[in-house]
């Protein structure tokens, strides 16, 4: 996995955009953070819940991590790209992307 196949992931979501946040890019929907590439955009984050992010975590030790700190307890977490594998990192996205998406996004059935 790479930061582009990251962020071209990240992208087929309906309505996602990328923007930038403390000078690395981010992935929005609905004007709201779902994943960010970090700074050197070797790694990305995707903000998921506590429960979602300990089934990613759980499935994939060696690529997903929470992030440290209390952010990480609140469910941001750490995607190393290279040992990630485009299906897992495709879930952790939708997953990120589902919990910020506006409803009209999620009634409509487009993800």
């Amino acid at each position: 996995m790479t930061a582009n196949d990251f962020r071209a992931l990240a992208l087929e979501l309906p309505g996602a955009i990328e923007g930038a946040h403390m000078g690395h890019p981010d992935f929005r929907v609905g004007g709201k953070i779902f994943a960010t590439l970090g700074p050197d955009e070797a790694y990305g984050v995707v903000l998921l819940t506590p429960d979602v992010q300990a089934d990613i975590v759980a499935a994939a030790p060696l690529a997903f991590a929470p992030v440290a700190g209390g952010w990480g307890k609140r469910g941001s977490t750490r995607v190393e790209l290279k040992p990630a594998r485009r299906p897992e990192v495709r879930r952790a996205l939708l997953e990120a992307w589902r919990i910020r998406a506006p409803k009209s996004l999620l009634e409509g059935g487009n993800a």
